[in-house]
């Protein structure tokens, strides 16, 4: 027996007889000597995992992040200027946000290796002689394994006796089993559609045959998932890259200051150049915002953990901010949108259509068609003494049964007897099955199937003829149903003789039947989906529907809960997809309507997914089986099923709903928002203060040295890594504020700073705060005797400045609480939201009223930081300040909000033609 050729060049839909030879096998398999000598060609039936990063590099990247370089200057500056401890203090910081970060990304690389756990342990495998159960890694192509109910498939293989019903949902994305059996001809198609054909990786559900290997390992289509989703990485998310550009600008700014200052300070001030650098090094410490990344990787940290309680599991923090730039939603159907659980609905009968649950006593009808829903059918469901119920079979013919006992017809309990009973197994050709029961009259045929192939059968109505009008009638139902995403059964039945019961085909039981009911099912949409879509909407996202399931079905479901409402919606079929080229796809992408792309691939997730992000789409995509790994992880946001999902698919994504819900996805929209507009508060706050911090040093330079340095290296950074940082991470735990969901999503290239923010923190906020904060200053050191140009760096003036650097300190702190207050609203009215609504905010100034006074009243901390302690007619100058700068944001803030009063309508209308 030869070896066989390269595994891809094997066509598995080639006839029998062909693939056997060109595998090198036979109906017995292979002997033991050939599979030995297969597995040193072939290898181990594993899937391979490509080796990553180093998990040296990927730390030493967190390390040095240009966020995390300017800390490490921060903490080089702080070092210089004699701050042993603040120094370690913010090298602790930037220590502790690369691990975390570092910690998320490796977590989020495991998606491969559990892919490998899908591949069960063992199979049972024929080799020449009895069955024999080997473990599934030792499989090889030619082998030929037995599967039966229960059993996971080991490895691609084609059907060469008996046939199956296997569950193809963690590949195809089909909700319903599909029935293969053995088809000795060869045939044509997509490989995934083909009719005789298992997959590794997928469960058989029913049915028992023997199936010839022809790929294991990653030449399956479960390995061809596996290494596309290694070649997918995830790209930044737009606050990560945001926060890149922040830092290169604040770095500029702050480099630039202090090079301009030295030669300010030596022509200008007439300093040496050794107090120009130093003071250079103040200037550097007062622009860099020290407390910016951790408080940013904390408002994020403290993000997860608000979705989580929503049940939505994020495992890569900078994904909360991506959720709220959520432009289009791509979809899964079953289990996302709808309960997975097939629930009739409707039943046509020859007295009319009857919506279940039946309110009143059912007709005989009703019942009737009930009892051979219960007779023509092979599904059980048995509730044990306690009342738990146990079900197993194929979801539609569970949903019939179900329907059957809330009419009054219980099924029998498994294992009960079924003497003299006959089926017809289901025929994916003729579409139907049927089965003989016997009666004390004789016997009774019970058929379902899909209706136009039982309709064609029958001949009767209750007593009398179907006629053609009835026909007609009865098609345009069934169209109408159908176009509703319903799945439709219709059942019939005809009586036999005794003498029959037991010698009749099938091609003769199934004929001149009588129509009993055409049965409607569906799979609800889940609680607050409908809900979530009309936010959706509101909110400016579209919402597409991606899945492995019938065109006609995705979209009466997406129809069903409003998806396409305002839009318009369209249809694509994979194949349609297939043949499209980019340009016409980006076209109907690039337009408003609303889409259902039915029957998708793995390669044509990715392709949708990849063509929205060039358009600048932010995407969040959805999925639960193995064909949805690539595409999660090529997504902006990848959203897996945390109930009935693969753990592929959950390693693959960022995000896991608990609850498998689409509302909850919505709901994460919402927090992401949130996330984003306290990332602006706090960076406007933060922000607010190096106005008031630079200015001063600025006078100092300008005034050739005439008016005394307002600030000392220490009190600044005091008050940005000790006054500053609690408020900043209670902004980041504000409340949304009101409209969150009714404005248009951001554009992807929108930037977390932009001019406005910069004008209100630097210009508003800063403003305002630095004329305070240098009156205050100016004020202290008149009071004290000193006079423009007077020296003080000995004598009484020494002291009369350092009392008046300290109420510059107080002074910035004092403007703090105002600027924290103005920063919880970007437009809304204070008001609107409560003043006192954020109770850790109050807290953080109750610590920062506890810093200040020990900085200012403790001995060693008043050397370190320079300080004194001010008399009290001084201390009732700092009052004021901070009503001053809040004021002078609402009033800010109320123009604002008249100013766009007309533009919200615009806004809204536009959202509808996004």
């Amino acid at each position: 027996m030869s070896s066989p050729p390269d595994e891809p060049d094997i066509d598995p839909q080639e006839d029998i007889q062909q693939l056997l030879r060109d595998l090198g096998s036979s109906p017995d398999g292979l002997s033991a000597r050939e599979v030995e000598r297969r597995r040193l060609i072939h290898g181990a039936n594993v899937l391979t995992r490509s080796r990553g990063g180093s998990w040296m590099g990927q730390l030493l990247r967190q390390l040095t992040h240009p966020l995390a370089l300017l800390l490490w200057v921060a903490a080089l500056l702080a070092w210089i200027s004699g701050s042993g401890p603040l120094s370690v203090a913010i090298v602790v910081v930037i220590v502790i946000n690369a691990a975390f970060a570092f910690i998320q990304e490796r977590h989020a690389e495991r998606a491969v290796e559990a892919l490998t756990d899908i591949i069960p342990l063992t199979t049972r495998v024929i080799r020449q002689q009895p069955e024999v159960v080997i473990p599934a890694s030792e499989l090889v192509p030619g082998d030929v394994i037995h599967l039966a109910e229960g059993d996971r498939v080991s490895a691609d293989a084609r059907l060469i006796a008996g046939s199956v019903e296997v569950d193809l949902s963690t590949l195809t994305g089909e909700s319903v089993p599909v029935h293969l059996q053995t088809q000795l001809a060869a045939s044509s198609g997509p490989i995934v559609e083909a009719t005789d054909i298992v997959f590794s990786g997928t469960n058989v559900v029913g049915g028992d045959g023997r199936a010839v290997v022809f790929a294991t390992g990653m030449h399956t289509e479960l390995g061809h998932i596996a290494s596309l989703s290694q070649r997918v990485g995830h790209d930044e998310s737009p606050l990560e890259h945001q926060v890149k550009r922040v830092a290169w600008l604040i770095a500029a700014v702050a480099v630039a200051m202090g090079i301009a200052f030295i030669p300010l300070g030596t022509v200008f001030a007439g300093l040496s150049l050794r107090d120009s650098v130093n003071f250079a090094i103040g200037l550097l410490v007062a622009n860099v915002p020290e407390g910016l990344l951790p408080t940013i990787t904390l408002a994020l940290a403290l993000g997860v953990r608000i979705l989580a309680r929503s049940g939505a599991l994020v495992k890569r923090i900078s994904a909360v901010e991506t959720l709220g730039s959520t432009t289009v939603i791509c979809t899964d159907k079953t289990g996302t949108l709808t309960q997975n659980r097939m629930t009739v609905t409707q039943m046509w009968t020859p007295d009319g259509v009857v919506t279940l649950p039946v309110r009143s006593p059912p007709t005989e009808s009703v019942r009737t068609a009930a009892q051979i829903m219960v007779d023509c059918c092979t599904a059980t469901i048995d509730v044990d003494d306690s009342g738990g119920v146990t079900e197993f079979g194929d979801p539609t013919e569970l949903a019939l049964l179900r329907a059957a006992s809330s009419i009054g017809v219980v099924p029998p309990r498994a294992g009960e007897s079924n003497d003299g009973r006959r089926s017809f197994a289901f025929d994916p050709a003729l579409r139907r099955m049927s089965t003989i029961v016997p009666t004390a009259n004789g016997g009774m045929v019970n058929v379902k199937g899909a209706p136009e192939e039982v309709l064609e059968r029958c001949t009767f109505i209750a007593d009398r003829h179907l006629a053609a009008e009835d026909r007609t009638a009865l098609r345009e139902l069934v169209t109408r149903w159908a176009s509703q995403g319903l799945r439709l059964l219709a059942v019939a039945s005809r009586p036999l003789d005794e003498e029959q019961v037991h010698t009749i085909d099938r091609d003769g039981a199934e004929q001149e039947l009588r129509l009993d009911a055409i049965v409607a099912m569906m799979d609800p949409p889940l609680n607050g989906v409908r809900d979530a879509v009309a936010m959706c909407h509101r909110a400016g996202i579209r919402i597409m529907v991606v899945t492995g399931d019938h065109a006609l079905t995705a979209r009466g479901i997406a129809e069903g809960v409003g998806i396409g409402a305002h839009r318009g919606l369209e249809v694509i079929t994979g194949p349609d997809l297939d043949a499209m080229p980019e340009t016409e796809l980006d076209e109907i992408l690039g337009h408003p309507t609303e889409l259902v792309f039915a029957r998708t691939s793995p390669e044509a997730k990715l392709r949708i997914t990849d063509a929205l992000r060039d358009l600048g789409e932010v995407v969040a995509m959805t999925g639960d089986g193995v064909n949805d790994a690539p595409a999660l992880r090529r997504s902006d946001i990848g959203v897996a099923m945390g109930r009935n999902g693969t753990d592929v698919a959950r390693e693959a994504a960022t995000m896991v709903l608990t609850d498998d819900n689409f509302a909850t996805i919505v709901t994460a929209v919402a927090a992401g928002r949130r996330v984003y507009d306290n990332v602006r508060k706090f960076i406007v706050y933060i922000f607010a203060h190096a106005t008031p911090e630079v200015v001063p040093f600025l006078m100092y330079a300008l005034s050739g040295g005439a008016i005394p340095l307002p600030l000392t290296v220490m009190q600044i950074l005091a008050i940005d890594l000790g006054t500053e940082t609690l408020p900043a991470l209670a902004l980041g735990r504000e409340q949304a504020e009101p409209g969150l969901m009714h404005r248009a999503p951001r554009r992807r290239s929108q930037n977390v700073i932009d001019r406005e923010l910069l004008a209100r923190a630097w210009g508003l906020l800063g403003g305002v705060s630095t004329v305070l904060v240098v009156a205050v200053f100016l004020g202290t050191l008149v009071e004290g005797g000193w006079r423009f140009g007077d020296s003080v760096a000995s004598g009484p003036m020494h002291d009369t400045w350092q009392l008046a650097t300290t109420m510059t300190f107080l002074g910035i702190v004092a403007c703090q609480f105002g600027t924290a207050m103005a920063s919880r609203t970007q437009r809304a009215s204070l008001r609107s939201i409560g003043v006192t609504s954020n109770r850790l905010l109050l807290w953080g100034f109750l610590f920062e009223l506890a810093f200040v006074i020990v900085v200012i009243t403790v001995p060693p901390l008043q050397d370190l930081f320079g300080t004194t302690t001010p008399p009290a007619h001084l201390l009732v100058w700092l009052l004021p300040m901070p009503f001053v700068v809040w004021g002078a944001d609402e009033l800010y803030r109320w123009a604002r909000r008249r100013g766009d009063v007309p533009s919200e309508s615009r806004t809204q209308s536009t959202e509808l033609v996004h």
